[in-house]
């Protein structure tokens, strides 16, 4: 399933419309819809605040898949969920955490890059 997939079904479950992710985003509309489009890329930088917007972590979104069933609720908090994995296998759980581990390797390789290109 493709990052805006994952995105639009986090949306959904939260019953947020595309307007208000947008406008927390200071986006157009139709430019947050061609995320959930995988019509263009997301950055890291996007999907932190995309994650921000809509109460969660970016592993959340990063790990959705459509065997967890989610549990919308209101809490304390807010709207929140509860994630119930049904067949992630403890294989399919360690190549998840070594895919997160190496995605945070090269978002500091990244950000170390960034920051020398800028202090030129």
């Amino acid at each position: 399933m493709e990052i805006g997939t994952k995105i639009k079904k986090l949306r959904e479950l939260k019953n947020f419309t595309q307007e208000h992710v947008a406008n927390s985003l200071s986006m157009t509309p139709s430019g947050y819809g061609k995320i959930e489009r995988n019509e263009t890329e997301v950055s890291y930088h996007k999907l932190e605040k995309i994650a921000e917007v809509l109460g969660i972590k970016v592993e959340d979104i990063i790990n959705f898949n459509e065997s967890m069933v989610f549990n919308v609720m209101h809490n304390q908090t807010g709207n929140g969920y509860v994630v119930n994995h049904i067949s992630t296998s403890e294989n399919e759980k360690s190549l998840y955490e070594l895919i997160i581990a190496q995605q945070k390797d090269e978002i500091e390789h990244l950000r170390k890059v960034i920051e020398k290109l800028q202090d030129r």
